[in-house]
């Protein structure tokens, strides 16, 4: 075999392994976010919350998104994707490590303290891992590509909603116990460190580990980035989408505990897990649809239709308004990776800081939680608190439209 054909089989082989180990990423991030779904419901119940005390769980968590996306960028073009990643995963099982110290404390504010840093290492993980996964392939794969990495991400929020709510949320005339989260804490710092020594041993192609720094302020091209208003749109399209994502999946259990009071929270956590299978689907079935539509005009047409499902949650409340709540995660899928990549498309050497301001407007989760639990405790009733998405989703067309018809 000639030496150049014996490179390009070497090549393929590390990045069909890089590929498949980031995907592992995607899953292990999934796991961590969507637990905080269950947090919440548990946190107000041990701690004897309001809507919006048990929203800083959220607001604790995309705060580490906000802090720490920029250090993840500027790690990311100092050492290359690779070890920004690796960086990444010890943060994140340091921050779930804490969990232990915290229940034995019983202390909510030790507990946010653990799920900041756990983020703080996510942001690490998304600042790198989504860029890699585009630059490992033709540049015109690179939205089918996201999408199909991004569809193991609900694969792990499914398994940490059904771990959590058999360890950690109480039955029926259960006691919480602030003890419950110990053991699933530790179980995700012990297979994140895991991850962490195989990546560090498994070769990545060049694209994933070459620094790209070069001469000048490294924060030079954040004042680039910030004099680009569709850039910028796309910065704000991912603060919306993100805070209607996990603004419904946060209060999802405590929607459904009220509009049907028959249902236990563990019951509650199951309609939880539907909305991430729907959601998986939809990634699936959005990737495949994706070599046929144009990204951005499938996501304008998704975009309308959760905002009506959600506009039917507040005016309907009892089956249909779950029902609509539950079918909102499907249309929902295809988003984040899509804004993602319409975002950052033609950016050349400012991806990586690129990248980061988008994870950076992961802080919508903390935002529209918080705010959705404001209605809802001024109000007096959780439904009208999904006005809010109603009004995010919005936001999403919109920048959608702008969108439709790009190529890259």
């Amino acid at each position: 075999m000639p030496v150049e054909a014996r490179e390009e089989q070497a090549g393929g082989k590390a990045t069909r392994a890089a590929m498949v180990l980031t995907v592992g990423l995607f899953f292990l991030w999934g796991a961590a976010n969507n637990l905080n779904d269950i947090l919440v419901a548990h946190f107000r119940q041990v701690f004897s919350l309001s809507d919006l005390e048990s929203g800083l769980v959220q607001s604790a968590f995309y705060l580490g998104y906000f802090c720490f996306a920029i250090p993840a960028s500027l790690a990311a073009e100092r050492f290359g994707y690779k070890r920004a990643v690796i960086a990444g995963l010890l943060l994140f099982a340091g921050g779930a490590l804490l969990f232990w110290p915290a229940s034995i404390a019983a202390s909510y504010p030790f507990f946010l303290l653990g799920l900041f840093v756990i983020a703080s290492g996510l942001a690490f993980l998304e600042t790198a891992a989504n860029p890699m996964v585009m630059v490992l392939g033709p540049p015109e794969g690179a939205e089918r590509r996201l999408n199909l990495a991004q569809a193991f991400n609900p694969l792990g929020s499914i398994t940490g909603i059904a771990l959590g709510a058999v360890l950690i949320l109480s039955g029926p005339g259960g006691e919480a116990d602030p003890g419950a989260v110990r053991l699933p804490y530790l179980a995700i710092a012990l297979v994140v460190l895991a991850w962490a020594a195989l990546l560090a041993v498994t070769p990545f192609p060049a694209a994933a580990t070459v620094a790209t720094r070069g001469a000048g302020s490294p924060f030079a091209g954040y004042g680039t980035l910030l004099r680009r208003p569709r850039y910028m749109a796309g910065v704000a399209a991912q603060f919306f989408y993100v805070g209607a994502q996990v603004g419904i999946w946060s209060y999802l259990i405590r929607y459904v505990s009220a509009a049907l009071p028959a249902f236990s929270e563990q019951h509650a956590a199951g309609l939880l897990t539907l909305s991430l299978a729907l959601f998986m689907g939809g990634r699936f079935i959005g990737t495949a649809l994706l070599a046929r539509i144009d990204g951005a005009r499938l996501m304008f047409a998704f975009a309308l239709i959760d905002a009506a499902l959600a506009l039917a949650a507040v005016v309907s409340g009892g089956w249909f308004g779950v029902a609509a709540l539950v079918l909102s995660s499907f249309f929902m899928s295809i988003m984040y990776p899509t804004i993602f990549v319409l975002s950052l498309r033609g950016l050349g050497p400012l991806t990586k800081p690129g990248a980061s301001l988008i994870v950076m407007a992961i802080i919508g989760g903390a935002v529209i939680t918080a705010l959705m639990g404001l209605v809802s405790d001024m109000s007096g009733a959780i439904r009208w608190a999904m006005l809010v998405p109603a009004v995010c989703f919005l936001v999403v067309a919109a920048f959608a439209r702008s969108h439709r018809g790009d190529r890259p």
